[in-house]
Order: C-alpha cells, then sequence, then structure tokens
C-alpha cells in the first residue's frame, strides 16, 4: 500500500445508470460531495434502450442516453462530479475510509461508497447482435414487449428468467418462441407448468434443443428474421457438422434474450463485503428491495448489483435513493476529512 496522498471524498458513487445517479443528485443535495465514477459502460444498460416508455415522468417515452443526459445534469447541478473511471478495487482502510482504486491509476479515499456498477446481461456473440442491440434485440422484455406488439417473438434461454418473460410476452406477442438448448428446462417447476399451459393455449411454441445462429434486419427496419440450429441431442452449435443437425430461417419481429446477467462486483473480491454465489452484493434486509447497507460499513449498493429480481429503471432508482440517504445517516457520525489526506494501512481484519 502506497503512502502517497490521494483525492478524498466525502462520498464516492460507481456507477452512472440510473441507480448511481438517483444517488448522485440526492446526495448532491445532502451537501455529501460525491464523485460519481462512470465505469466501462457510461449509463449502464438504458443506454441501449432506444425508447423508455415505463419511466415515470415521461408519458410520451424517452430514449435511454436522453434519460441518462437529463440525471447527469440535475446530479451536476446538484453539486455531483461525474468522471471517468473503471473501479478496480475497494478497500476499507483502518482509519475507517474507504480506498477506490480504479484501472487508469487513479486514487480516491471516501468516507463511504455506494456500488452501482449495475449488472451486465449476457449476451451470445451472434451475428447481428451489436447492430440489432435496441433496435428489435433486447435483453428486458418487460421494457420492450409492448414496441412489437402483434409480432412473432423469439425468447432465448431455459431458466425462470426465459419462462417469465415468454409468458409476459404473450401479451403482446402474435406467437412467442422459446428457443432452449437442452431438452430440459433449468426453470422452476412452477414456470415450466405456465409456460405448457400457455403453450396448449397456443400462444407459446417451445423449440428445444435449438440455439440461435445468427440475427438478421437492420436499425432501420429492426429484427425481420433469424437463424437457428437444432438436434435432437441437444448443443446444436456444438455440432453443426452432425448430420443430425438442421438450420432453419424463421420470421420474427423481436428476439428477447433471457440467459441471465453478471453483477459488476468484480472489484470486491477479498473485502468483507459479502457477495451470494453469482456474484450480486449481499445487504441487510434481504436483496432487492430491502436496506443498502452492506457488512461494511460504509458500503453502500443499489441497483442492479444488489436486485437480481425486479432489474427495472424505476426500481434501480428508488434504490439509488435509499442508498444516498442511507449514506447520509452513516456520515452524520463520521467527521470531514481533508480532500488530500495521507492514506492509511489497509485493516487486516
Amino acid at each position: 500500500m502506497t503512502d502517497e496522498p490521494a483525492q478524498h471524498r466525502r462520498l464516492i458513487i460507481a456507477g452512472t445508470g440510473i441507480a448511481g445517479l438517483s444517488a448522485a443528485i440526492y446526495a448532491g443535495r445532502a451537501n455529501n460531495d460525491p464523485l460519481v465514477l462512470e465505469g466501462d459502460e457510461p449509463g449502464g444498460q438504458l443506454t441501449l434502450t432506444t425508447e423508455v416508455a415505463n419511466y415515470p415522468g415521461f408519458p410520451d417515452a424517452i430514449s435511454g442516453p436522453d434519460l441518462i443526459n437529463k440525471m447527469k445534469e440535475q446530479a451536476t447541478q446538484f453539486g455531483a462530479d461525474i468522471d471517468h473511471g473503471v473501479v478496480e478495487s475497494v478497500t476499507k482502510l483502518d482509519d475507517g475510509r474507504i480506498r477506490v482504486e480504479c484501472a487508469n491509476g487513479d486514487t480516491y479515499t471516501a468516507d463511504a461508497f455506494i456500488a452501482a456498477s449495475g449488472a451486465s446481461a449476457r449476451t451470445l456473440g451472434v451475428p447481428g447482435e451489436d447492430e440489432l442491440m435496441g433496435y428489435g434485440l433486447s435483453t428486458c422484455a418487460t421494457c420492450d414487449g409492448a414496441f412489437f406488439k402483434g409480432e412473432d417473438m423469439l425468447v432465448v434461454g431455459g431458466g425462470d428468467a426465459a419462462m417469465e418473460e415468454a409468458t409476459f410476452l404473450t401479451k403482446f406477442a402474435d406467437t412467442v418462441y422459446i428457443a432452449h438448448r437442452r431438452e430440459e428446462f433449468r426453470a422452476e417447476a412452477h414456470w415450466v407448468d405456465r409456460v405448457q399451459e400457455k403453450a396448449e393455449d397456443g400462444d407459446i411454441d417451445i423449440l428445444r434443443n435449438t440455439e440461435l445462429l445468427e440475427i438478421h434486419g437492420s436499425q432501420e427496419e429492426g429484427v425481420d428474421h433469424v437463424t437457428l440450429a437444432q438436434n435432437e441431442s441437444g448443443y446444436p452449435k456444438d455440432n453443426l457438422d452432425d448430420d443430425g443437425t438442421e438450420t432453419l430461417d424463421m420470421d420474427v419481429g423481436a428476439v428477447f434474450y433471457a440467459i441471465g446477467h453478471t453483477p459488476n462486483t468484480e472489484y470486491f473480491e477479498g473485502t468483507g463485503v459479502e457477495l451470494d454465489e453469482t456474484g450480486y452484493v449481499t445487504v441487510q434486509g434481504g436483496d432487492g428491495g430491502g436496506q443498502t447497507r452492506t457488512g461494511v460499513g460504509g458500503i453502500f449498493g443499489a441497483g442492479d448489483v444488489v436486485d437480481h429480481h425486479y432489474q427495472q429503471a424505476a426500481t434501480a432508482g428508488g434504490m439509488g435513493v435509499k442508498a444516498a440517504l442511507d449514506a447520509d445517516e452513516y456520515l452524520e457520525d463520521v467527521p470531514e476529512r481533508d480532500t488530500a489526506a495521507p492514506q492509511a494501512t489497509a485493516d487486516d481484519d
């Protein structure tokens, strides 16, 4: 641990998605001098959404980037500083401060830290994915399903999220197809039963042992069709040269990935902050809407780093507000320090 001085802030927030910016607005109004570090995905997943119609206050919808930019402007008006920085490690020091190191070498200390760095949706890397993300390809059926009313839609996945999203999409779709690479679903029996009921009604068509190979379309026209591979033994992409593997094109107007998320919490490895088995931050009062305090004093979690259930912009915003209020309460008992104080060594405990 170096003895060189680092810039000290009252509060550092990791992430400029809805959760991080909501926290920054409240923290700025509370005069807690927040520094917001953008991370490697400034604005978070919402910047991939071309139109947000379910965020309160925007009845005519707003683009994801526009909403993020408005929130940034609001946060800076209340005193927040926003800077680029990918958090690489977080360490609780023995004098109570929190050391934050970034990938570019910048180092800070803070009296409190809010993790709002989000979770990244898993993708497949198939042709057409990068071009069409946000233009007919989505990782959130709840967010975007209503934009494709009357279309045939494809859901990729076999877990609870895929079953839930496919069931939800039947409100809007002509037919919902579920493509799963194996015969058996990973989802709980409750969700499989619901999907089977929808399939019997003709609302859902289950494509087992099927994988997505390519998404076709354009940003101007959206998704036009997809190319799939099928093999009765499962995992057809691993057996494309097998005589038993067939490829087919299917007309769909939208594709939804439901193959999980990876929380951006690697920087907590080796700290006292508890993570669950999939990497989500564990907070007091339970996940997905409880308190935002972690088990380490001065460190808080908000948004998709905590919430692996709802994962909506509005719920993330609410958690960001909670985290700022919890941090403010914590900081009431922490004396203010110089903005460039010498660094202490980490507490080995």
